[in-house]
């Protein structure tokens, strides 16, 4: 379905001459423009003179200085809000009051209209609805945002490398990946994140919390995203289609990869050796070899790994653990390889590996 973005039209005769080249957005003044196409690069020249923040405007510069200049003051850290209720909502970011609460989960909300959104999900309500697909949202921020989905705008783009982005907050994260800025600092050790989600995330790897349960299986995870993929191994839904071969992925992020069989392409190279990888994580394991690091450690031994995955077959060695079943007998084993090697020996009497 073609779907073009509505941004360009216009619903009276007030001339506008001014056209944005990415969008093709139209403006009255050429001021309205430039202030526009400050969407689209994230440069932000207005600095606040009492803080560090900055904006694309200086009408949104000079609302932001009412925070400081207001007549309501907070008394714990001398922030100024526009009203008594903006102030009022601000006191309990340092009183911890959270007087809206869910009745179905108890989860306490600081502000009604996150208490709202919150309900919506409970309840599945979801009063936004596209006019192109069957899709419907809870927050009308989120529909905006789909409707790119459809239009295929793009209209944040990275200054450095030009990549396109449909959300400002992917840009802003992207934007570190060339400044290397990481400000997001885990409290119990020295991680740090280019992104606020990531160090929530981390923060399960102390906790061990894993707040995502799959209703097939039991099967607990910390991210939500990896419980939606793990499903598609009940469903076999496989959602992710090479267009150059048959082959279809659960993940995304696997047909991207697969992508570089057919491109050739190996992004990844190691600073050292100069070997070049199709993965970034094959480049960080391949790294290890030359750093000799071996950040994986065993909290019941003294034994550490490069990888990840060789820590967990490991483990099994303590746990005694055998989750890989022969469907032919009884026998179950630590390690896939070894499953195949039995099959191989005892059911098929295959000996693929002859003296020379």
């Amino acid at each position: 379905m073609n779907v073009e973005a509505n941004s360009t039209d216009i619903t009276d005769d007030k001339p506008r001459p001014h056209w944005c080249n990415v969008c093709h957005k139209r403006f009255a003044r050429r001021r309205d423009l430039n202030i526009h196409e400050r969407m689209h690069t994230g440069e932000r020249p207005f600095q606040c003179t009492q803080c560090e923040k900055y904006y694309s405007s200086q009408s949104t510069r000079d609302r932001h200085m009412n925070i400081h200049r207001g007549d309501y003051k907070c008394t714990d850290c001398g922030r100024c809000c526009l009203s008594s209720s903006k102030l009022a909502v601000h006191s309990r970011s340092h009183s911890g009051e959270k007087p809206f609460e869910c009745t179905v989960c108890g989860k306490q909300f600081t502000q009604s209209g996150n208490f709202v959104i919150h309900s919506r999900i409970r309840s599945g309500e979801k009063p936004y609805k596209c006019h192109v697909c069957d899709k419907a949202f809870s927050v009308p921020r989120v529909l905006n945002t789909h409707m790119r989905v459809h239009t295929g705008e793009k209209p944040f783009v990275c200054t450095v490398c030009g990549k396109r982005f449909s959300q400002s907050g992917s840009l802003v994260s992207h934007s570190r990946i060339h400044s290397g800025e990481k400000p997001y600092k885990c409290h119990l050790c020295d991680k740090a994140f280019s992104v606020s989600g990531d160090v929530n995330r981390h923060m399960r790897v102390h906790t061990g919390k894993k707040p995502f349960a799959c209703t097939v299986c039991g099967k607990r995870f910390t991210h939500s995203g990896y419980l939606v993929s793990h499903r598609r191994i009940h469903s076999g839904e496989k959602p992710y289609k090479c267009h150059m071969c048959d082959k279809a992925f659960s993940v995304s992020g696997d047909l991207n990869k697969h992508m570089r069989v057919h491109t050739g392409e190996k992004p990844f190279v190691c600073t050292v050796c100069g070997k070049r990888f199709t993965q970034s994580g094959s480049l960080v394991n391949h790294s290890r070899i030359h750093s000799g690091e071996k950040p994986y450690k065993c909290h019941v031994c003294d034994k550490a790994f490069s990888q990840s995955a060789d820590l967990n077959k490991h483990m099994r060695v303590h746990t005694g653990e055998k989750p890989h079943k022969c469907s032919l007998c009884d026998k179950s084993f630590s390690q896939s390889s070894h499953l195949q090697r039995h099959k191989r020996c005892v059911h098929s009497n295959s000996r693929p590996y002859e003296c020379p």
